[in-house]
């Protein structure tokens, strides 16, 4: 349904410092996400008999979005501590399970636990922050520690039962470290902050419009989809949240 506001919204916005064009896109980002979830609702989810990763994410062509979408990054990470082996049908990257799980390095909870560290360095709030060379240096000789402990002590439980599955025990913390130290080298002096304001600014700029009640544009063509969570009208009374 379309996004409804009262002059007590718009007034609100205003004095945050909105103009009425960045009210309108927002108001057309959300009536677009509202469809775009209509249509996720009747499509049909069609695996293939593939692996499924709790990070899987639905395509975009947007380019900002795709910016931050990190959920590609923790899917392949998941799929790879499985095990599973990538192929390629009719044209498609998919993941299949291990056909000989038990050769796998960690069993499911130990997959679990790595996912859960790297979770928490790997997400939005890392790549947008404003970080120094020495500080992202230290952040990720952290995270480095931290991995190493908790396979250290759990080795066992995670799924390290025997010699041949402790060999991969160097690789699997060096590969984890440089996917953190990626995430921190974006925010390093605040690079992927600074670039994303520019692909809005460049997104606002292309935008066209038609008319919304009150006589204020709103973008009826297609919508740009740059801020999701970001988009202030999330924020009023939490109306649309």
């Amino acid at each position: 349904m379309p996004v409804q506001l009262t002059q007590q919204d718009i007034l609100s916005l205003k004095q945050r410092g909105f103009s009425e064009k960045e009210i309108s896109q927002a108001v057309g980002e959300l009536e677009q996400e509202e469809l775009d979830n209509s249509y996720a609702q009747v499509r049909p989810n069609n695996f293939g008999g593939g692996s499924v990763s709790q990070f899987s994410s639905k395509q975009s062509d947007d380019i900002a979005r795709w910016q931050l979408e990190l959920n590609d990054i923790l899917e392949q990470a998941e799929h790879t501590l499985k095990g599973d082996i990538v192929v390629f049908e009719n044209g498609k990257k998919e993941w299949k399970v291990n056909p000989t799980p038990d050769n796998n390095a960690l069993n499911d909870m130990g997959v679990r636990l790595c996912m859960k560290l790297l979770s928490m360095y790997v997400n939005r709030n890392t790549i947008l922050s404003d970080y120094e060379e020495d500080e992202i240096r230290y952040k990720v000789l952290d995270f480095g520690k931290r991995f190493n402990d908790l396979i250290f002590l759990k080795y066992e439980e995670m799924g390290m039962d025997n010699e041949d599955k402790r060999k991969e025990y160097a690789s699997l913390v060096g590969a984890m470290v440089d996917i953190v130290h990626s995430s921190y080298a974006r925010a390093k002096d605040g690079m992927e902050r600074e670039s994303y304001r520019k692909m809005i600014s460049v997104s606002q700029a292309s935008s066209g419009g038609g008319m919304m009640g009150g006589g204020m544009m709103v973008n009826t063509g297609q919508q740009q989809k740059t801020r999701g969570i970001l988009n202030p009208l999330r924020y009023i009374s939490s109306k649309y949240a």
